[in-house]
C-alpha cells in the first residue's frame, strides 16, 4: 500500500487528535470524502458532527465535504434549520414553546432554505470558522481563521474575517483553470505518491505542467 490508510480513522495512530471523518459513523445528508481530516486538540475528532448545527433530517439540506480537505478545530457548520421565518413582522420563534403558541407553526416553506452547504476538494479552513447555511467553497480555497462565511468562495481564493472577504487568489488565473481541470484529488494512491514532491513544492505547478 502506498501513503496512509484511507479507510482507518485514525491515519496515524500516534496522532489521535487528527482523523479522517469520511470514516466516522454514516449520517444522514452529510458526505465527506476520503483524506479529508478534522483536527481537534481539546476534544476528540470524533466529535466532528458536534459541528454541524440546527442539521434536520426533515429538511432535506445537505453538507458535502470534498477529498483531501483539512478542518482545524472549531469550525462550525450552520445549517438550514437555524432559520426563523422572516416575513412577518417579528422573527420570535413562538410556536417552540407551547402554551398555545405552537398555532402559528410555520411549514417548511414557510423558512428561508438556502440549500446544500458544499465545500470543494483540497480546502484548508482554519480554526473556529463559522460557515452560513447554504455556502459554497470552490477546490483549493483557503478560509482564515475565526472568520464567518456568508457568501460563496471561488476556487483556489483566500477569504477573511467577520464577514469573510476576498484577500485574494493563490494563482493567476491561467494556472487556477489548469489544477480545476487537472483535479488531483482524483488521482489513483500511486500517482499522487509519484507526483508529491510536485504537489508540494513552490514551483510544482510550473514542473507539473511541463510533465502533463
Amino acid at each position: 500500500m502506498i501513503g496512509p490508510d484511507k479507510k482507518k480513522l485514525y491515519p496515524n495512530e500516534n496522532i489521535k487528535t487528527v482523523c479522517y471523518i469520511s470514516n466516522l459513523p454514516k449520517r444522514a445528508n452529510v458526505e465527506i470524502g476520503d483524506y479529508t481530516y478534522y483536527s481537534d486538540n481539546k476534544k476528540c475528532p470524533e466529535k466532528f458532527y458536534d459541528n454541524i448545527e440546527h442539521h434536520y433530517e426533515f429538511l432535506g439540506d445537505k453538507l458535502i465535504i470534498g477529498k483531501f480537505c483539512a478542518i482545524a478545530e472549531g469550525v462550525n457548520f450552520i445549517m438550514n434549520g437555524a432559520n426563523h421565518r422572516m416575513d412577518g413582522i417579528t422573527t420570535y420563534p413562538f410556536n417552540i414553546f407551547g402554551g398555545g403558541w405552537e398555532k402559528v407553526t410555520p411549514t417548511v416553506e414557510d423558512l428561508p432554505f438556502k440549500g446544500d452547504t458544499v465545500i470543494g476538494n483540497d480546502v484548508w479552513i482554519g480554526q473556529y470558522v463559522t460557515i452560513m447555511p447554504g455556502i459554497k467553497i470552490g477546490d483549493g480555497a483557503i478560509i482564515a481563521a475565526n472568520s464567518t462565511v456568508v457568501k460563496d468562495v471561488e476556487p483556489y481564493a483566500i477569504y477573511g474575517g467577520n464577514p469573510a472577504k476576498f484577500i485574494k487568489k493563490r494563482f493567476n488565473d491561467e494556472q487556477i483553470e489548469l489544477l480545476l481541470k487537472l483535479q488531483w484529488w482524483n488521482w489513483d494512491e500511486e500517482k499522487i505518491f509519484d507526483n508529491l514532491e510536485m504537489l508540494t513544492s513552490k514551483l510544482g505547478l510550473e514542473k507539473l505542467t511541463e510533465r502533463l
